[in-house]
């Protein structure tokens, strides 16, 4: 203010010395803005949205409960399951014969009821081992159990005569087992919620599979097992054999995201009461994967170091595979004998 002052001090000053002509008067018209305040307070921290720990889905809180790892029979006599629509995450791995079980994991939703339950075996522990909470069971070797359990897991077991299961006179034994999972979370009271384990995207546009190629079927073929997706335009529907596999509840089984683990398969050394040899997946080191999503598929790299560890997912450049905010099936697919095939 002081020098716009001497400015039009020294202009006015200018105009007396000036010969007046025609007694003209000249004016000066002075315009002076407001003060300009400048804001220094820090920027505002960016808005991080709430997600269910393992779909990636926004909620808005996550519910106070523990994953609930459930063993699932997947044999013809075992179809249709129950409640195995509402798992986040569901891992198939072979067993003797060459048919598939599954590991279903249950957190942001927990039917009623889940079934058939079947044994555990000894790549359990690194399947379920990361996700903490209650791993629910009937049967299983006293090695394979002890495996299990020496990941921190709560153990719920049917032989054990743990509250929560019963059996249906619908079907023979030993594909009869079913479970109430009041009981089962009940047991896990105090139990925190599971980490994350795999890396979402915000939304399903944004996901790393979406840059690669397009595709409409995936089949994957086990020694005794044929599983397929199909794309319809929104979500992963799964077949067996051909056939729509459906659940009891909640009709065919989709996925928004479908991951293929080429995995080593090695002899455990162990026989089940058939004497049939126990193989055992091995789910540790790294290994090739597919991620398919959105009606594409992406190669990618997959790195687990240790049983207890979270299994990555990696581009060819390194980075992160972004997976579609959703459920997901993991295919745990052997290098040797088994094939996958997309069209």
């Amino acid at each position: 203010m002081r020098a716009l002052a001497a400015v039009v001090a020294a202009l006015l000053l200018l105009g007396g010395c000036a010969a007046p002509r025609g007694n003209k008067v000249m004016l000066i018209k002075v315009l002076v803005s407001e003060p300009v305040v400048v804001d220094k307070a820090d920027a505002p921290d960016p808005v991080v949205p709430v997600t269910w720990p393992l779909t990636g889905v926004q909620t808005a809180e996550v519910a106070d409960r523990p994953a609930l790892n459930v063993k699932i029979e997947n044999s013809a006599a075992a179809r249709p399951q129950t409640g195995l629509g509402s798992a986040d995450v569901v891992w198939e791995e072979m067993v003797e014969g060459g048919i598939t079980r599954l590991v279903a994991v249950f957190h942001s939703q927990v039917p009623g009821t889940l079934g058939p339950i079947r044994s555990l075996r000894p790549m359990d522990a690194a399947i379920s081992g990361p996700f903490g909470g209650l791993f629910v069971f009937s049967g299983g070797q006293r090695q394979f159990v002890n495996q299990v359990a020496a990941t921190g897991l709560t153990m719920i077991s049917h032989d054990g005569g743990d509250a929560g299961f019963y059996r249906t006179s619908d079907r023979a034994a030993p594909h009869n087992v079913y479970g109430s999972t009041d009981d089962f979370l009940a047991a896990g009271e105090g139990l925190i919620p599971p980490p994350p384990q795999f890396e979402f995207s915000r939304s399903p546009e944004d996901a790393t599979a979406l840059a690669g190629t397009a595709v409409s079927q995936v089949a994957i073929s086990f020694p005794a097992s044929d599983p397929g997706w199909t794309w319809d335009g929104e979500t992963w529907l799964r077949t067996e054999g051909g056939q729509p596999a459906t659940t009891t509840d909640s009709g065919q089984i989709s996925a928004a995201n479908v991951v293929v683990l080429r995995v080593q398969v090695r002899n455990s050394g162990a026989r089940d009461p058939g004497g049939n040899p126990v193989p055992e997946t091995i789910l540790t080191g790294s290994g090739e994967a597919i991620v398919f999503t959105g009606g594409h598929k992406i190669e990618a790299t997959w790195n687990k170091p240790e049983v207890g560890s979270v299994l990555t997912l990696t581009t060819a450049d390194g980075e992160p595979v972004l997976l579609a905010p959703g459920n997901l099936w993991v295919e745990l697919v052997p290098v040797s004998g088994s094939s996958v095939s997309t069209s």
